[in-house]
């Protein structure tokens, strides 16, 4: 049976993790994987990162810490990425996870100079992504949820852009052929992404954005969803 790396790097709101559990399950159940079949490691507080060779694929998932903080566990996990890659475990990092490994792969993440993104919005397709195992069957413009105020300014040098939106152009990406980042979050639902809209209603307003045009952006995104059971699926296959 095939085993599957979660890194926890951060946790929900409480409310939301009593409701609905932590990042790591929301990420289980989108992968469609069992309890059996995934590990979770929780850097933040602290726990050591085993060894990429046991595990089929890794996901790293959001966090409400900044990466520009630099903390020691964000650095550790930054080198343990790195040499994950470059040993050829498939990876993907949402969100914070997607900064993450732009910093461990040559990229550079830091505040978006328009500010918060947050909602449902629109993640548009480059034409590289007709290639690529994790976006080729999507269609050319899907709904996915948001919540971020940092994105990855500077995308690594061998790095090729599969998606954007309106507001952050640098929605996913993928380096060699089984390293991916993704800036929206396939693992939220609209519950969830409707919690993170009323828990930063201050920020939002703070920022000129209109309440209700942001919460009635928020609706299912089935498509966006699909990317984390494709991404276990995909490493399934080639751990065979």
């Amino acid at each position: 049976m095939e085993k599957f790396l979660i890194i926890k790097t951060g946790s929900t709101f409480e409310a939301m993790a009593r409701a609905k559990g932590d990042f790591e399950n929301w990420t289980a159940r989108a992968m469609g994987i069992d309890p059996g079949q995934w590990q979770c490691v929780n850097v933040r507080a602290g726990e050591p990162l085993p060894l990429p060779e046991n595990y089929a694929g890794c996901v790293i998932t959001g966090s409400h810490d900044m990466i520009t903080e630099g903390t020691d566990w964000m650095q550790a996990t930054t080198r343990w990425v790195r040499g994950a890659v470059n040993k050829g475990l498939p990876v993907l990092g949402i969100c914070f996870g997607h900064q993450l490994m732009a910093n461990a792969l040559g990229g550079r993440a830091a505040y978006h100079p328009r500010g918060l993104e947050i909602g449902t919005v629109n993640i548009t397709l480059t034409e590289n992504a007709a290639g690529d195992p994790l976006f080729e069957s999507l269609p050319d413009v899907f709904a996915a949820h948001v919540t971020h105020s940092q994105t990855v300014i500077e995308l690594p040098s061998d790095a090729t852009l599969l998606a954007a939106s309106d507001h952050d152009a640098h929605q996913a990406f993928r380096v060699g052929e089984h390293a991916w980042g993704l800036q929206f979050h396939p693992e939220f639902d609209a519950e969830a992404t409707l919690h993170y809209v009323r828990e930063l209603a201050d920020m939002i307003e703070k920022q000129g954005m209109d309440m209700k045009t942001v919460r009635n952006s928020v609706n299912p995104t089935p498509i966006s969803a699909n990317i984390l059971k494709d991404f276990a699926d995909y490493c399934s296959k080639r751990a065979r």
